[in-house]
């Protein structure tokens, strides 16, 4: 198994501006948000229906409701509401766009490799780990054209790596990991668009 590392990827790959990445890193993680998270106004808070104590006399600031914000119990004032969408709008050009600049990075800083096959028979572990150390670095995004199960098994468990089959390749992720290791088919298909 020959591993081969690329510094220079074609022309098209050349000279993208990097704020390409960031908006499409901000759409993708904006993307990933639950959105959730719900706090209940005053008006959502139960009871608080009466005036806890008459208006004058008492020598206290007046009260309408003990649900207020300010009181223990009270609603929220400007909390976080589930009815909010959190998605964003990327366009399918802007992420090609994004997804060439990092992995252009990558081959500049020569750590873009290109290996004949990524296949794992035995869906060790411990093979899964001899076949990272030969490339020697901090953690890995393996890409691979098609994922059996064995790749998958024994890749799994490694806590510096993340498998992941060509088509599932994002801007995001190759940005993410130090090194990228691509099976010499997942490249080509990367390259061609």
């Amino acid at each position: 198994m020959s591993i081969e590392k690329v510094t220079q990827l074609p022309e098209d790959f050349q000279g993208i501006n990097s704020h390409n990445l960031y908006l499409y890193a901000k759409a993708y993680l904006a993307n990933l948000r639950a959105g959730t998270a719900h706090t209940k106004t005053r008006a959502e808070v139960s009871g608080g229906g009466k005036k806890p104590f008459r208006q004058k006399g008492t020598g206290r600031a007046r009260q309408g409701s003990i649900r207020v914000p300010i009181h223990v119990g009270g609603g929220v004032a400007h909390g976080p509401r589930k009815d909010r969408n959190w998605s964003q709008k990327i366009n399918k050009k802007q992420k090609r766009v994004a997804l060439k600049y990092a992995l252009n990075e990558k081959a500049e800083n020569e750590a873009l490799f290109v290996v004949d096959t990524i296949k794992i028979e035995s869906g060790k572990t411990k093979d899964a780990i001899a076949f990272l150390n030969q490339i020697n670095s901090r953690d890995y995004l393996v890409v691979v054209d098609t994922l059996d199960e064995k790749t998958f098994l024994a890749f799994r468990n490694v806590k510096n790596a993340y498998v992941i089959e060509a088509s599932e390749l994002n801007a995001y992720d190759a940005a993410s990991f130090y090194s990228i290791v691509i099976e010499k088919s997942a490249f080509d298909k990367v390259i061609k668009g």
